[in-house]
């Protein structure tokens, strides 16, 4: 795993958006170690840009489970990435939790995704990023 992501479960990743290096064994630089002086909010941006779908959650929250249920039932298989209380208040907009973004934008939380589902236009904006072929 890359360093600053600690997956918590098989199918959840936590990440550690710290800025401390904690490289104490090492002094080289290495060019899988995390920008230190990246922000929350930059790594946040930059983690929605990478992943075609990607919630974002606390670690107590149960609907996350939902969500991606829901996704798995269609075929895809989101990145899961765990945040606390003050990375949750980094997330773009005032955003719900958990918070689903497909091909970079912004989907809104549990309620939202299922409305999206319902009214048919989840598989093709699914199939439209690129994390579902049918």
């Amino acid at each position: 795993t890359m360093q600053g992501l600690h997956r918590c479960s098989n199918d959840v990743v936590q990440l550690d958006l710290s800025t401390t290096n904690s490289s104490s064994t090492s002094s080289s630089s290495s060019s899988l170690s995390i920008d230190v002086d990246e922000s929350t909010e930059a790594r946040i941006t930059r983690l929605i840009s990478e992943h075609p779908v990607i919630i974002f959650t606390r670690s107590s929250c149960c609907m996350c489970h939902v969500m991606k249920k829901l996704l798995a039932t269609i075929g895809v298989n989101p990145t899961v990435i765990e945040l606390d209380d003050h990375e949750i208040a980094a997330l773009p907009h005032p955003s719900p939790t958990p918070a689903v973004f497909i091909g970079g934008a912004s989907i809104g939380g549990l309620e939202s995704l299922v409305a999206l589902h319902v009214s048919g236009h989840l598989v093709p904006k699914l199939v439209q990023v690129g994390a579902l072929w049918v």
